[in-house]
């Protein structure tokens, strides 16, 4: 799959998804619009699964991961930690790219 000139390696994703207890995995922001440039990171909101603790040193390998996955920076949002009209905006304008199974 393709986003904006990106290619994301749907596969990878879903193995990375699963080693880290991630039950949704969305991307956001530019990479999904005309404006996303050579120059832009990638914004990728995580939600885990239900009890599932990740510590920030943890979270920081995820973006580095991710980074080196897809070629680009990239910016680690955790969903619990969207607030107010930017979560409203995000949640709205995301492209879902993995699911847990249930």
């Amino acid at each position: 799959m393709s986003c904006v000139g990106v290619e994301i390696p749907e596969e990878q994703i879903a193995q990375f998804c699963q080693r880290y207890g991630i039950r949704e995995l969305s991307l956001f922001g530019s990479v999904l619009r005309d404006d996303f440039g050579s120059y832009s990171d990638i914004d990728v909101l995580v939600d885990f699964a239900p009890g599932k603790a990740v510590s920030l040193f943890q979270l920081m390998d995820m973006e580095d991961e991710l980074s080196q996955m897809l070629g680009r920076k990239v910016d680690l949002v955790v969903k619990p930690a969207l607030r107010g009209r930017v979560r409203d905006s995000i949640l709205n304008n995301r492209e879902v790219m993995y699911v847990a199974p249930r």
